[in-house]
């Protein structure tokens, strides 16, 4: 039956997919740390397995109804990155509530010698900056920037809301001068989060689990509306130790817990609670002044 419904969900996704308006290439030579650029791999058409020039696919709303932006990260474990699924639906979705969406296609698979996520994280650092300098052009807030992933890319949305003082890369060029913070940020079922699932699933349910390495908060960590499913192998701690951090620094923040729902719920119908998951993020946006 799951194996049913992910194959529903995937056509779905594809069939009713459309164009992004614009492609950006992140990147003018070689991406930090890479020796070669060569095609980008999409084996089944609905996944990145090997990304060596990450871009922003730019998605702009027909009726504009706020001068914010969301940049969106789909998942993937680092391995992969599934923008078809996890990323274009997302930003066609705010396009649908009047709101500009960019999905970034980071580099994948993860790093050798390195910790799981440093080039995704440069790439995310380096698209909040092209998007920061774009914003004005498109008629948009620079000072709107929201983040949005899922999983993996939940994961990188709390290194893109957290860490915007440390740089992950040396700059190249006069745009990395541009401030990387995002406003607000909604981490939605992040793995990797604790320090007993900082590569994988939590090992002993992440109940007593400090942070792993990675997660500074500073002081440009901006409002957050987390959402998690009590059932995830990524455990749902993870979030609610990044909503008492955040409670700690006087940061607003929103945390939902979904019962009975498990990693990726997006994707599931067996937890009809969670079906409005999109929509609280949007009616955050609006108590916090965002749309």
């Amino acid at each position: 039956m799951k194996r049913t419904l992910i194959l529903f969900a995937v056509l779905f996704f594809l069939t009713s997919a459309l164009p992004a308006q614009e492609k950006i290439e992140l990147w003018p030579g070689l991406a930090p740390g890479e020796s070669v650029r060569e095609p980008n791999v999409e084996p089944d058409g609905n996944r990145a397995t090997r990304v060596t020039t990450p871009f922003l696919l730019v998605y702009r709303a027909k009726e504009v109804k706020t001068d914010a932006l969301m940049l969106i990260l789909p998942g993937g474990g680092y391995s992969t990155c599934f923008y078809y699924n996890e990323g274009i639906p997302n930003a066609q979705w705010w396009n649908e509530q009047g709101v500009t969406a960019a999905v970034l296609v980071y580099r994948v698979p993860r790093p050798v010698g390195k910790p799981i996520f440093t080039p995704a994280w440069q790439d995310a650092q380096r698209a909040v900056r092209i998007l920061r300098s774009r914003a004005k052009e498109w008629g948009l807030n620079p000072e709107k920037i929201g983040v949005q992933g899922y999983s993996a890319g939940g994961h990188l949305t709390l290194l893109t809301a957290c860490n915007s003082q440390t740089r992950a890369y040396e700059p190249i060029d006069a745009l990395d001068e541009i401030p990387c913070h995002v406003n607000f940020a909604m981490p939605v079922y992040p793995a990797y989060v604790l320090e007993d699932g900082a590569e994988g699933p939590n090992t002993a349910k992440g109940n007593e689990a400090d942070f792993a390495a990675g997660l500074n908060f500073d002081a440009k960590t901006p409002p957050m509306c987390l959402l998690h499913g009590d059932k995830d192998i990524y455990s749902p701690m993870g979030s609610v130790k990044v909503y008492a951090e955040l409670r700690k620094h006087n940061i607003p923040c929103e945390l939902h817990i979904f019962a009975d729902a498990v990693h990726g719920f997006m994707f599931w119908n067996d937890a009809k609670n969670t079906k409005t998951w999109r929509s609280r993020g949007l009616e955050w946006m609006k108590v916090m002044g965002f749309f």
